[in-house]
């Protein structure tokens, strides 16, 4: 008797294999093992311990295997399905907001139209950039909710092999259709940050396709979580790790691991780590390590410290470390003009001095400071509107610390990389002085 159907038909006692791709050997249902502990000490056969239809063998496998090949996530050997019992068309879980919302009509910054990439982009500051963002996602999600009825099962499933031969689920969830989607969009709107994209746009001319570094508003796909916490050259088997603890996070909503925010932190902090040439990739990481620091805090664990925070410059907010991260990025604009000015391509030293300014920021700050001093006389010749501007935003943020706050040795939390990286966005916006523009300052 089929122990499915509980029917009496053809048992199979070798269940398909080449589940995942079409090399696999393992298999998610065996008991070939006679000598081993498979079934033993249970059963006396194998036939006690699993009895299923040759017939529904092979239809619950080969839909497996084609739900897989058409709408799985591989990470190799580890992969991961959803589905709708109905077959109606889901959102997948582990992609990104701007793969979900890939539309001309997606709130997209486009930096610049040009050959090569470019590493800054501008971002309407006037606004909190979250609310557009929002919208577009609730009529996402609320399209998929309205082809789905209210109590349609949604399946997501994990499966990965230890050995060559043997297959297990690592995940496996039933949820209503309202809850798998309130949970999508739970996820994509707490870990909702400015992300860096590039997108081609074609040349109509006939040359290479023009390329746009963009700046969606976006949660972070899983796999570059995983590198930028532990870098470009993960290991397979730890990126296997991160997403298997990724998985609860997105679909049952739980709280966001600690550590892989603090790895994330320091890797975006350590920025004299990335080659010149590779600056894009800290760009990236900066706006993933902000995404999952915001995340986190909006479902830490203990709710006296829960705290959502706005994707635009909070200029009232007095955070010590938000303060500081302002200060930095102050600092590094002054430089960068300057050096623009002479014409000069090398890192600002409040670049170089980023991870000693994050454990040791009083006495770091002294010395980005007296190093600032050369560009300040440098700029009040050449560019003396801006130079006013930049001093008094700079002055107004020292305002507002306390006396205690500034001179405190304690290192600075993640915090101060979403002041650092808020302050950095607006001055891509701000309106500068006509000074300033008459003397076609252009970075």
């Amino acid at each position: 008797m089929c122990y499915i159907t509980g029917q009496e038909q053809t048992l199979s006692t070798n269940h398909p294999a080449k589940i995942r791709h079409s090399g696999d050997k393992a298999k998610l249902i065996s008991s070939n093992d006679t000598s081993g502990y498979t079934y033993r000490g249970r059963f006396l056969d194998d036939g006690q311990a699993s009895a299923i239809g040759f017939d529904v063998s092979q239809k619950a496998h080969n839909a497996l295997r084609w739900l897989i090949s058409r709408q799985g996530f591989r990470n190799g050997d580890q992969a991961y399905v959803s589905w709708a019992v109905s077959g109606n068309s889901i959102p997948k879980p582990l992609t990104d907001a701007y793969s979900l919302l890939e539309t001309d009509d997606f709130d997209l910054v486009i930096v610049e139209e040009s050959d090569t990439l470019t590493p800054e982009a501008p971002l309407n500051q006037g606004v909190n950039l979250g609310q557009t963002y929002a919208i577009q996602l609730r009529k996402y999600m609320a399209g998929y909710a309205a082809k789905l009825s209210p109590n349609e099962q949604i399946i997501i499933m994990g499966i990965d092999s230890a050995t060559p031969g043997r297959m297990g689920i690592i995940y496996y969830r039933e949820l209503f259709s309202h809850d798998f989607l309130k949970s999508l969009e739970t996820w994509h709107s707490q870990f909702a940050w400015p992300q860096r994209h590039t997108k081609e746009i074609a040349n109509t001319t006939g040359k290479k396709p023009k390329t746009q570094v963009i700046w969606p508003i976006s949660s972070p796909v899983p796999m570059a979580i995983a590198k930028a916490a532990y870098g470009e050259n993960v290991t397979d088997n730890l990126k296997k790790k991160v997403i298997e603890r990724l998985i609860p996070c997105i679909i049952d909503g739980q709280p966001f691991p600690l550590d892989l925010v603090i790895s994330c932190v320091r890797k975006a902090t350590n920025r004299v780590g990335y080659a010149s040439d590779a600056q894009w990739l800290w760009e990236r990481n900066l706006g993933i390590a902000c995404a999952l620091y915001k995340g986190y805090h909006q479902r830490h664990p203990n709710l006296t410290q829960r705290r959502d925070y706005a994707m635009a410059l909070e200029e009232n907010y007095h955070s010590r470390d938000y303060l500081y991260g302002r200060l930095l990025a102050i600092a590094e604009r002054i430089e960068d003009v300057a050096l623009n000015i002479s014409g000069e391509s090398r890192p600002t030293t409040a670049a170089r001095l980023m991870q000693r300014f994050a454990d040791r920021p009083f006495e770091t700050w002294r010395t980005i400071e007296l190093a600032l001093q050369p560009y300040i006389q440098r700029l009040r010749v050449s560019r003396a509107g801006f130079l006013t501007n930049q001093l008094r935003e700079l002055d107004n943020v020292q305002a507002m610390f306390k006396h205690d706050d500034f001179t405190r040795k304690a290192a600075l939390s993640g915090e101060f990389l979403l002041g650092y990286h808020c302050q950095r966005q607006k001055f891509k916006t701000k309106t500068e002085t006509t000074d300033e523009t008459s003397s076609g300052d252009s970075e």
